[in-house]
Order: C-alpha cells, then structure tokens, then sequence
C-alpha cells in the first residue's frame, strides 16, 4: 500500500552558477557562518562524510542538519577520475514540512564557502588592525579567498606567488576592483619571507609537496591551508605544524587523521593534538584563539557539511528575494508516514 501524500506550500527552486553568482554576497555568507557556528550543535547533526569508490570513480557524500531551524541537506560529488569529471550538487529541504526547496549548484557553493569559512576563521585569529597578506596561489580559490578576507578586514598590502607571470599579471587585473596593493612573486619563499601577517594557501602542489619551509615563517603569523583535504594530498610541511602555538580546523578528526600534511607531521614525530581546537569553540568563544602576538597560528579547511549548508541556504534566500531561479514544474512530494 502506498503512502499519502502531502500537500506542497512552495514550488522546488533550480539554482545554478549565473543566479548564485547574482544571489551570493561575502558579508552575508561570512554573518550566516558566524551564526551556524556560534550555534549549539552535537556530533550527530553533522556526521563523518561518506565516500563510495570504485573503478576510477568516487561519490563523496556530505550531509547536515543546520542548527538553529531552517534547512538540512547535503552536498554530493560525482566524479570520475579517469575522465577528470565532477559534478556537485546540493539538495536542500525544510526541516518542518521537509519539502525540497531547492536543487543547487553545489561546485559554485564550494567555492564560496571554503574562501567566506577562511575569512571567518582568519578574522578571528589574525592579529587585530590592519593586516598585510601574502597568497600561495592565482586561480580560483586564491581570487575568492583575498575577496572573502577583503569584506572583513583592512588590508595594506597583498604579496601573490605564481610561477607564471601571466597568472600574477592576471590575478592582479582580476581584483582590481577591490582597490587593493598587489605585488607579483616568482616564488613562494619570496612571498613568506615578505613577512605578512596572514598567509593563505592555495595552490597546493601538483606534485603533492609542502608548498614552503617552515622554517621561513616569521612569528605572529597567522596561516590558512584549504588545498589538502585526502590523505594523498600536501600543502604545508611538518616544521609548520610543529611552529604553531595553535591549530584552529573545521572537521577536527578529519583534519588530524586524513589529510596528507597532519599524517606525515606525525611521521615525523610532531605532537599536535592537544593544541588542535575546533572552528566552531573558537567562534562561540569556548577557546580563546591567539594568546600573544608573537604566536604562530595556523587554520586548516577541509571542508564541511555546515558550511555548505548555510551558505546555500543564504544564496536560496537572497534568489527568492530577487527573483532569481528557475521553478521546476515538477517535484517530489513528501509522503505521511
């Protein structure tokens, strides 16, 4: 026997990349984090991400319950190594009558979410005033990530590393509008030991490499690594993690057990987990954050199910406000139980 069905209230909306692009803003992205992270959460609003592999191909899984009210959802990766294809999507339903709102481009979600989740987190633990950055990186992530930290704090000066003086010459053309102080550098270390207060990393290596030394950090630097979320993936080497006072990351167990810089630290023998704090007791202020200026701080991102989850559920927002989307003429109905 069939189950009855409910009543519909709103119709499924369609987002994709041209109305995200018009519906998204960084200040409010970076305020609806804020909040979800502020907010009392348990473990099981957010469990571990799942992922099937098989063949060359994998579908990684990653689904929420946001805090608060509001939305629940997930966000899903299709991809297919061999071909080098992905594809993301992010269905997003009502907790109350559980409809399902929206089917959202979940790749231009990611974006957002992991550069407005690095500006929140840097926010709070780059020393206070004004800040001098340096960026690992030309392409995406790097563009988004200088745009979310530009909402939320002064900045002086920006020292970017690309390989390619094109790249540099590009990302530079590319920003202009933000009125920033951009300088190009042929290499990473140039950048480093320019001394800039916050350090974003993104361009992880191809090769899977440390993108720096360690070593050429200066203290009272504050350093964000987004670019190594697998265990085969590199970005920042032992010496950095080993150099930082304090380790602020969004999944905790994710971070120390499955990306390639945390297990190769402990290869080699670094201790961190007593100074490893969740993102989210460093927003509500259960921990502190920096205790001296001279602290070496470091922010690392893997991603998570709370982030894409309350920026989709802003963008969804701010498309119905203006008019953005495509209603879908038909949807699924949720079924009485």
């Amino acid at each position: 026997m069939s189950s009855m069905q409910a009543s519909l209230s709103q119709p499924t909306l369609f987002l994709g990349a041209d109305d995200l692009a018009h519906a998204f803003s960084w200040k409010e992205a970076i305020l609806e984090l804020r909040t979800a992270y502020a907010a009392d959460q348990t473990e099981a609003m957010f469990p571990p991400r799942s992922m099937a592999r098989g063949n060359g191909l994998w579908l990684r899984t990653l689904t929420g319950i946001t805090p608060g009210g509001g939305v629940m959802g997930a966000k899903m990766i299709a991809a297919n190594i061999r071909n080098s294809r992905a594809s993301y999507l992010i269905p997003l339903f009502d907790q109350e009558s559980v409809e399902l709102l929206a089917l959202i481009d979940g790749n231009s979600i990611t974006g957002f979410r992991t550069a407005a989740t690095t500006a929140l987190a840097l926010d709070a633990l780059a020393r206070p005033g004004r800040v001098s950055v340096g960026i690992l990186g030309t392409g995406f992530e790097a563009r988004n990530h200088l745009a979310a930290f530009a909402s939320v704090r002064d900045i002086s000066s920006v020292r970017v590393f690309s390989p390619n003086p094109d790249s540099r010459a590009k990302f530079k053309q590319e920003l202009a509008s933000l009125g920033l102080d951009i300088a190009g550098d042929a290499t990473a270390r140039d950048v480093v030991e320019s001394r800039p207060d916050v350090l974003i990393c993104a361009a992880r290596s191809r090769l899977e490499e440390p993108l720096f030394d360690g070593a050429w950090l200066a203290p009272g630097m504050t350093v964000a690594s987004i670019g190594s979320t697998l265990p085969e993936q590199r970005e920042v080497d032992p010496e950095t993690i080993a150099r930082a006072e304090l380790i602020v990351a969004d999944m905790v167990e994710e971070v120390a057990h499955d990306t390639g810089d945390m297990r190769a630290a402990k290869d080699a023998g670094v201790v961190f987990e007593s100074k490893l704090v969740p993102l989210c007791d460093l927003i509500a202020g259960r921990h502190t954050g920096r205790r001296s200026p001279d602290e070496i701080v470091l922010f690392k991102s893997v991603g998570a199910a709370l982030q894409d989850l309350a920026v989709a559920a802003m963008c969804y927002r701010r498309a119905q406000e203006l008019g953005l989307g495509t209603i879908l003429s038909k949807t699924i109905h949720p079924v009485l139980k």
